[in-house]
């Protein structure tokens, strides 16, 4: 069996910060078998798989980008290892279009429970006056944030 990512204190704070969970959420992870093309897909399971135990609010979805490419489309993934999270609703799942691409460590791993709440409230918590702003906009916008490892 692999050694354990997360510890006993990392896994006691974000259970407290699990707390804040409203509705359930899937998390979706996309690997590939090939490691060139998924050198993390592994140890990115393996987070996963010890984060969704902190919580009965959350699940985890294995998929192959490969073999389930149907899936990746629908999902706009194009790399492995890409996690999707997905709020659960009445209808099935509610894609708010949140993606990470490769392996949520170090201050990423903030950044995937924050999201994680966020899903879960079904709520980006933008003030009021961000939300207006964004409604006048009139052109799509793809915006992505990259990290690199320092």
């Amino acid at each position: 069996m692999a050694k354990k990512l997360l510890d006993d204190n990392i896994k006691k704070q974000v259970r407290e910060l699990f707390r804040d969970l409203k509705d359930p959420v899937k998390v979706l992870l996309f690997t590939s078998s090939d490691r060139e093309r998924c050198e993390f897909c592994q140890e990115t399971q393996q987070l996963l798989e010890e984060v969704v135990e902190l919580s009965d609010k959350l699940s985890l979805q294995m998929y192959d980008i490969d073999a389930d490419g149907e899936t990746a489309r629908i999902y706009h993934v194009d790399a492995a290892p890409t996690i999707v999270m997905a709020g659960v609703g009445e209808q099935g799942l509610i894609d708010y279009g949140v993606r990470l691409k490769g392996i949520p460590s170090g201050h990423e791993f903030a950044t995937l429970v924050n999201d994680l709440v966020l899903v879960s409230k079904g709520d980006s918590g933008l003030s009021g006056a961000t939300r207006e702003f964004l409604r006048t906009l009139t052109q799509p916008v793809h915006l992505q944030v990259f990290v690199t490892p320092t």
